[in-house]
């Protein structure tokens, strides 16, 4: 694989990380650059960990990942939007998004079932080592980023639109639970 289809792998398998991680901070005020990225290296090593679990499993548990993996997807990102909505809606803040180390984990594993999935078919299709390794190496650096500009941006978002931008989140974090389990993402 040439190094472009090796960016356009690694983007596309970290623009869930970006959305989530987008979504989920339009509550949050006030974030250190310190935080965003420890939140961005959480997110990456479980973006990096599932796809090297997946490879390293093969097709030993494909047929159970694929039944499963979009329930699970589905299930999480039902339950951080429906919440953000619903805490947007009773006007409590900050119980759902990325300021607690739970909702970090919930979203990086929520953005990382995809990740596990596409691990077990390139193992599938006889991916090396070597390979896997360089192709998660740049998935690391893509979803650091991507996490932390979505932090960010979602920040900027939140400050400027508040309740709105919070409804819109955790639809948003809806829509792509409902997106992934139809097949469509």
């Amino acid at each position: 694989m040439d190094f472009l289809a090796v960016q356009f792998f690694a983007l596309s398998l970290c623009a869930d990380c970006f959305a989530v991680s987008a979504c989920s901070s339009v509550t949050v005020r006030k974030a250190s650059h310190l935080h965003i990225l420890a939140v961005s290296l959480l997110f990456a090593v479980v973006h990096v960990g599932l796809l090297l679990a997946g490879w390293s499993v093969g097709g030993l548990f494909a047929v159970i990942l694929q039944k499963v993996s979009r329930w699970v997807g589905l299930l999480i990102l039902l339950y951080v939007g429906g919440t953000m909505i619903w805490e947007a809606i009773r006007g409590k803040e900050l119980m759902r998004n990325l300021s607690g180390w739970g909702n970090v984990l919930l979203g990086a594993l929520a953005t990382s079932i995809d990740a596990l999935a596409v691990g077990v078919s390139l193992s599938m299709e006889g991916e090396s080592g070597q390979a896997i390794l360089a192709k998660a190496a740049v998935l690391f650096f893509w979803t650091v980023l991507s996490v932390g500009a979505g932090i960010a941006g979602g920040m900027r978002i939140g400050k400027k639109w508040g309740l709105v931008a919070e409804v819109l989140g955790g639809v948003i974090l809806i829509t792509l639970g409902v997106l992934i389990f139809s097949g469509i993402l």
